[in-house]
C-alpha cells in the first residue's frame, strides 16, 4: 500500500504541519512520497529532504520572523498599488530563507519523492512540479497573488498552487497513494478582531476561499482511497500573517494529532473538527 503525506496551505499556520509530522512520525507513520501547496509544498520538500528531523524543522519555524518572509518595502508597495508593479513584496526574503534551508537541492534529489503543486497565471489550470529547483518550484507554489511576484519556469507565469488547489489530494490519488493523510492547516475561525496587516488580510481571505475544496475533495476520495483527515487546530486565535506563535501552534498540533492517532483515527468531516 502507498502511503502519501498531503500538505496544504495557509501562511504562517504552516507551523501546525509541523506539529502533525512530529506526531505521525513519532508513531511510526511515514508515507511513500509527498504532495504539497504554497506553505506546505515548502514543508513538505524539507520534510522529504530530511524525513527523520522534524525537530528541526521546527526549530527553524520558531526562529522565523514575519519580515523574513515578507519583508517591507514601502516604496514597491505603494508601486504595486499603483499598477506599476505586479506585486507588493519582494520575493528576496524568502528566497534567501528557502536556499538556507534547502540549498541547491533538485526535486528529483529528495530522500522521499516530493511534488510541489503550483497555479499557471494565464490558463488558470494546476502545475505538478516534481522535477528542477527545489526553491524555484516552492517560490513558485508560495506566489500569493498580488502579494509576490509570479515565478517564471519554462516559460510559464505561476503563482501560489492554494488559488486553485490548496490541499492536493486529487494529485496524490493519481500519483498512486491508497492511503492519504491530510494535513490541513485549517484557518483562523475564531479571530476576535481581523488581521492589521494588509498581508494578514490577504492570507486570512485566501485560507477562508480553498478551505471549501478539501471538503469537495475528502469528500469525492473517502470512498476511493483510504483517507485520513488530521484534524485541525479550532478555536485557532492566529491570523495566517503571524509568525510569532510558531511554538504554540507547534505544540498544541503534535499534542492534539497525538491524541488523534491514540483514539484510533477516528473519520471526522473537514467540517467537523472545531470543538472536538
Amino acid at each position: 500500500m502507498a502511503a502519501a503525506f498531503v500538505l496544504a496551505g495557509g501562511g504562517s499556520l504552516g507551523a501546525i504541519e509541523v506539529g502533525m509530522l512530529a506526531a505521525l512520525t513519532d508513531a511510526g507513520v511515514h508515507p511513500d512520497f509527498v504532495v504539497g501547496t504554497s506553505v506546505g509544498a515548502a514543508n513538505a520538500v524539507w520534510f522529504a529532504l530530511y524525513p527523520s528531523d522534524v525537530d528541526s524543522l521546527a526549530a527553524l519555524w520558531v526562529s522565523l520572523r514575519r519580515t523574513d518572509v515578507f519583508p517591507l518595502r514601502p516604496v514597491r508597495g505603494v508601486l504595486g498599488l499603483l499598477g506599476f508593479r505586479d506585486h507588493l513584496v519582494p520575493p528576496s526574503g524568502l528566497r534567501r530563507l528557502l536556499e538556507r534551508s534547502l540549498g541547491e537541492i533538485d526535486l528529483t534529489g529528495t530522500e522521499l519523492p516530493a511534488h510541489v503543486i503550483a497555479t499557471d497565471v494565464l490558463s488558470g489550470g494546476e502545475v505538478f512540479l516534481s522535477k528542477g529547483s527545489a526553491v524555484d518550484a516552492v517560490l513558485a507554489s508560495t506566489a500569493i497573488p498580488a502579494v509576490f511576484p509570479p515565478v517564471v519556469l519554462d516559460g510559464r507565469y505561476l503563482m501560489d498552487g492554494g488559488a486553485v488547489n490548496n490541499n492536493p489530494v486529487s494529485h496524490a490519488v493519481e500519483r498512486g497513494a491508497d492511503q492519504v493523510w491530510v494535513l490541513p492547516t485549517g484557518y483562523a475561525c475564531a479571530l476576535t478582531s481581523p488581521p492589521r496587516s494588509a498581508i494578514g488580510i490577504a492570507l486570512q481571505a485566501l485560507t477562508l476561499l480553498v478551505n471549501h475544496r478539501l471538503a469537495v475533495d475528502v469528500e469525492r476520495y473517502r470512498d476511493v482511497v483510504e483517507m485520513k483527515v488530521v484534524p485541525s487546530l479550532c478555536p485557532l486565535e492566529v491570523s495566517p500573517g503571524d509568525f510569532s506563535r510558531a511554538r504554540e501552534l507547534i505544540d498544541a498540533a503534535f499534542a492534539s494529532t497525538r491524541d488523534w492517532l491514540a483514539g484510533g483515527c477516528p473519520r471526522n468531516s473537514v467540517h467537523q473538527h472545531c470543538g472536538a
